[in-house]
């Protein structure tokens, strides 16, 4: 897919324009390599938090973030799988690899090509061996839930 990018540089936050009028949602899963990260020096790794962190609220300021949540290393993971009718449960991520996911974004933008331009922009793309993949959200599926959820919620 070919994607036009200008303007969209490290240097040229303020592209990001405010707008409302968002209809899709995506989900941004960030893969890390961790052992890459683990050998920055604290001060880069420190700076390299700062400058993401700044870019979120830029993202926040255009309408854009969703909401995320950080992982913690996929040392501390488990997979299931169920083989044979039985649960399985495995140490570690799913795949074997280098990188492992790091954390997850859920973005607000008008399409694909929107969401790739404002993850673009994303610090975190440029500082370490970072990989953004973008999944538009299954929204059938998360008003089913939802709606699910708001009927068996607990009562306040």
């Amino acid at each position: 897919m070919n994607v036009s990018l200008a303007g969209c540089g490290p240097s040229n936050f303020s592209m990001v324009v405010p707008e409302r009028s968002f209809a899709l949602r995506y989900v941004v899963l960030g893969f890390i390599d961790e052992a890459v990260f683990a050998r920055l020096p604290p001060a880069d790794a420190q700076r390299m938090m700062e400058e993401c962190f700044a870019y979120d609220d830029v993202l926040r300021r255009g309408g854009h973030f969703l909401g995320g949540e950080a992982l913690d290393s996929a040392r501390n993971a488990v997979t299931l799988r169920m083989k044979d009718g039985e649960v399985q449960v495995t140490d570690g991520p799913f795949v074997e690899t280098k990188e492992t996911l790091g954390g997850i974004l859920l973005l607000e933008a008008r399409d694909l090509n929107h969401a790739i331009a404002l993850m673009s922009n994303h610090p975190a793309a440029r500082m370490w061996p970072t990989t953004f993949e973008i999944r538009p959200a299954n929204e059938e599926m998360n008003r089913l839930v939802a709606e699910r959820s708001a009927a068996v919620a607990p009562e306040a």
